[in-house]
């Protein structure tokens, strides 16, 4: 913009100014009625559909999957894509507060008076790009399995069994991931390194009977799992046994 285009819209804002209303109570009245209004479609929506809390909280279960709320998705597929321990900070922290300072920052690095999206490229670009990739990674995590699930490679040999030996391999998998195992052992780029051993090949370094001895009677503060439904302990062992 040069000077002259500067000026001429600065007389402008100058007329439009004086010719204004003031604040209070025009810009006040306006915003107090659709106050009101947001306030009244939500508590009829409240009435009229009513809100579903869910099941009671169970700290026993072993099969409850949490899920965050939709408006957290973006930030759950981020946490699922970055899975090194490490970097997790990153993720949580540093990624979103990286992109609120750019949009908090837009204002000073973008100053062009002009208000049409195409003259604007900088503040338009930003934009765009934020909200598509906030849209395209709520999209990704409202979509996404469940945070509790085993993300790792089949083993060679599990895969060319096939049959019964690959469904006793997915089902074990499973169970692990919903036992707890993941706070302290690390499958894969799963889980936590620590305070338990690897699991990522615990088949090449303990057999099927120490495995099912270890969960039985296990080192603290490792939990027995001896009143595991048999299903259930079986699905481990055999997950593990395979795991080479």
């Amino acid at each position: 913009m040069n000077q002259r285009e500067k000026e001429e819209y600065l007389r402008e804002y100058a007329t439009l100014k004086a010719k204004g209303k003031p604040f209070f109570p025009y810009a006040v009245a306006k915003d107090s009625a659709m106050a009101v209004v947001v306030m009244a479609i939500i508590i009829a929506m409240s009435l009229v559909l009513g809100a579903e809390l869910g099941s009671k909280a169970n700290p026993t279960t072993t099969t409850y999957v949490p899920r965050p709320e939709w408006y957290f998705f973006f930030l759950f597929e981020v946490l699922r894509v970055v899975k090194p321990p490490s970097l997790v900070g990153l993720a949580t922290i540093g990624v979103p507060t990286i992109g609120m300072i750019l949009l908090f920052l837009l204002p000073f690095y973008d100053r062009g008076p002009e208000r049409r999206p195409e003259r604007r490229p900088v503040a338009t670009i930003t934009g765009i790009v934020v909200i598509c990739a906030m849209a395209f990674l709520t999209y990704e995590g409202a979509n996404a399995g469940s945070p509790t699930a085993i993300e790792t490679t089949t083993p060679a040999a599990v895969k060319q069994a096939g049959g019964s030996t690959l469904a006793e391999y997915e089902a074990g998998k499973k169970v692990v991931a919903q036992s707890g195992c993941l706070a302290c052992h690390k499958i894969g780029d799963n889980g936590n390194a620590g305070p338990g051993p690897n699991l990522t090949h615990i088949a090449s370094r303990l057999p099927r009977q120490g495995i099912a001895r270890t969960l039985v009677n296990p080192t603290a503060p490792m939990p027995s799992f001896k009143n595991l439904p048999p299903k259930k302990f079986t699905a481990i062992v055999n997950f593990l046994a395979l795991s080479k």
